[in-house]
């Protein structure tokens, strides 16, 4: 199980694999493995190349050409097949792409030649929505966007869902005025999805048909569209890595076959031929998982390799004894959210380099030569400020294609400002060149505006409003934008299987960033004081339970505790195990009347607390499950006979900037009231 560190958003792992000084995730042992890496690029400073091909542009444009252009050779090709094409190759260095032989590549250079325009004609339809978006996006209509995009206009469209067994609400946005830009293709399977060939039948295997809900998301998925996802459980978890994974996979070989393609082109050019072929980022990696824990990484490899057949999986063996650990050390009891989370190597600090050839997946490349970098947001952090502070590196993010964070309601429980980092570092201007060939970099690429050209995909079990400004801030894709809200007209309360009576009290709190203070006095002049007015009783204590979802608040209100004359015990994330069996006997014995409850707590390790009599919320769980689960301590309580149902209670302490965590519990058709109307107590039974 994962230990709490220093810092109250970090959770720090036993004895980290790699030292944080590592930022490419690779050792000298790993060096030596990589027997078929490019060959070293020289570094050199990747503004001074660029202005150096501008220049060279402006003076052939008004000067006209001072002596004839060179003629493009033919791509001398190795017999070797493990020689793979690399972003900063150009058609003079590179020898052998992709892991193709001598022969297939001949064998490429005669169907170029042979199959012609029909050829052409499939292979543009089958790439439409990549062409649209990536390879050649109109010029007019992408200015038109981004700048719409900066004046924060969206069109915006409530989608039908159509679904009966999961009712919600999905929204959405484009920076078009044009209302055909709101248009979406039906996808009911795998069949209605542009893939290349050589993935449709795994993928026919493995997905198939959609289901209703995916219906609403897929069409934004497959069209490049950012997608933030608020419905995602252990339930549909295995189906959405799954589609993310095949879209992933489809982007990588879309982009190395057009490379390779452009590469054929460009060495059986003439020397009259002046055609421009700009397929390629700053750097190779396309792909980014932000993922929790070294198994979420694991199933994610595993999904890779069900949907696209490799015949070798490189260092496999040793990413398994660093990742994979066996699925079964929690019981039943635990619910079902946990187990997923942290069944397995519950370690969250990693990041590793995944690179993928045609015949070949081979894990720990370095970071500049993978495809895709599977990484926590706390690994990739410590990855880019190890070392010297000026020296800083994260070009290996500059050419970032597509972003997919698997379980953001998880990355909240450790802290979020490990996931801001990681996008403020996203599609910056590379520091260096890396050997890149500017000639073949993208016109948005060298315009700065990547960050509205990228695809991102964020999957949570509920929406909160630190990642709704990720999605006000990140998500501003040129393609437009999809949210989707599951539906709470009921809300949590009503499904309770426990009857207990539950009053919400709220308070005033005139803006969110005083909000702490506010609550604090709250607490200290209404809570405290009708908790000292309980009745004692012989047998027991109080048995009161204070559920502080923030850890900061439960610092002070564990601090204002000290000089009163409450006996409390206190169990946070940062409570050794000895000191948490401590606490919870002697609240459970009576001991102590109160037992301060903080939500990580009960995130990373779901406590099952006895001897809970009464439970005040101090704040409003961001996780309706936690609300749930901490009533259900007196629901139990009451079934054991300890209390009658009658003394049982649950006290509720709310603000109007808990609008989002209110509607999930009391429902979407009370919290408007209870938000805004005059009186300030409801009671639920």
């Amino acid at each position: 199980m994962l230990i709490p560190g220093s810092n109250p958003g970090i959770r720090e792992p036993f004895e980290p694999e790699e030292s944080p000084s590592e930022a490419s995730d690779d050792s000298a042992s790993e060096e030596e493995d990589n027997d078929d890496e490019d060959e070293a690029q020289p570094a050199s400073n990747a503004y001074a190349t660029l202005l150096q091909s501008f220049s060279s542009l402006s003076k052939r444009q008004h000067d006209g050409p001072e002596e004839p252009r060179k003629k493009r050779r033919r791509l001398s090709v190795q017999a070797a097949s493990d020689v793979e094409w690399h972003p900063t190759m150009n058609s003079d260095t590179l020898e052998a792409a992709d892991g193709i032989t001598a022969e297939e590549q001949e064998q490429a250079d005669v169907d170029e030649d042979t199959v012609g325009d029909e050829e052409d004609a499939v292979e543009q339809e089958l790439e439409h929505v990549y062409e649209t978006h990536f390879a050649n996006p109109d010029e007019n209509e992408l200015a038109t966007r981004l700048k719409r995009i900066a004046e924060n206009q969206w069109s915006s469209k409530r989608l039908d869902t159509g679904i009966s067994s999961l009712k919600g609400s999905a929204v959405l946005q484009v920076p078009s005025p044009e209302d055909k830009a709101l248009a979406r293709q039906r996808v009911k399977s795998i069949r209605d999805v542009h893939l290349k060939a050589r993935l449709v039948e795994n993928a026919q295997k493995v997905i198939g048909n959609f289901d209703e809900l995916e219906q609403v998301i897929a069409p934004s998925i497959f069209g490049y569209q950012d997608l933030l996802f608020g419905a995602r459980t252990v339930k549909n978890a295995s189906r959405l890595r799954d589609i993310t994974c095949l879209h992933a996979l489809n982007h990588i070989l879309m982009t190395r076959d057009r490379v390779l393609k452009n590469n054929a082109k460009l060495s059986a050019a003439t020397e009259d031929d002046d055609a421009e072929y700009r397929d390629q980022g700053f750097t190779r990696p396309k792909i980014l998982f932000l993922l929790e824990t070294k198994q979420a990484c694991v199933r994610v490899l595993d999904s890779i390799t069900k949907l696209h057949d490799f015949e070798q999986h490189e260092n496999k063996k040793r990413f398994l004894d660093s990742f994979a650990q066996p699925e079964d050390k929690f019981s039943d009891d635990k619910p079902a959210d946990f187990r997923e989370l942290f069944e397995g190597n519950d370690e969250n600090e990693f990041r590793v380099g995944v690179k993928l050839t045609r015949k070949t997946l081979k894990m720990y490349s370095t970071f500049y030569n993978s495809d895709i970098i599977f990484a926590s947001t706390l690994g990739l952090r410590r990855a880019i400020e190890s070392g010297d502070p000026k020296k800083r590196d994260y070009d290996f993010l500059s050419s970032i294609e597509m972003v997919i964070m698997e379980q953001a309601d998880a990355t909240l429980m450790q802290n979020w400002e490990h996931a801001e980092f990681v996008f403020e570092h996203l599609n910056l201007q590379p520091q260096d060149s890396h050997g890149c060939d500017f000639s073949r970099v993208r016109s948005w690429y060298l315009d700065g505006h990547a960050p509205n050209i990228r695809q991102t995909i964020v999957l949570s079990a509920y929406l909160t409003p630190k990642i709704n400004t990720l999605y006000n801030k990140h998500m501003r894709n040129v393609a437009g934008r999809l949210k989707y809200t599951p539906d709470y007209t009921s809300g949590l309360i009503e499904s309770l299987s426990y009857s207990v009576k539950q009053t919400f009290l709220r308070f005033d709190s005139p803006s969110h960033l005083t909000d702490p203070d506010a609550r604090f006095k709250y607490f200290k002049t209404s809570v405290l004081p009708s908790i000292t007015r309980l009745p004692r009783t012989p047998e027991g204590g109080l048995g009161v339970l204070v559920f502080i979802p923030s850890y900061l608040d439960f610092v002070r209100v564990r601090n204002s505790l000290v000089d009163s004359d409450f006996s409390y015990a206190s169990i946070s994330e940062y409570t050794d195990a000895t000191d948490v069996r401590k606490a919870r006997s002697h609240f459970m014995n009576g001991k102590h009347s109160l037992l301060l409850y903080t939500g990580r707590a009960h995130h990373f390790h779901r406590y099952n607390i006895r001897g809970v009599k009464r439970v005040v919320f101090y704040g409003v769980p961001e996780n309706p499950t936690f609300y749930e689960e901490v009533v259900g301590f007196i629901g139990k309580t009451v079934e054991r006979g300890e209390i009658s149902k009658a003394e049982a209670s649950v006290k509720v302490a709310f603000s109007k900037w808990e609008r989002l965590e209110m509607e999930r519990i009391v429902g979407t058709k009370r919290v408007g009231k209870m938000i805004g109307d005059k009186g300030d107590v409801f009671d639920f039974v």
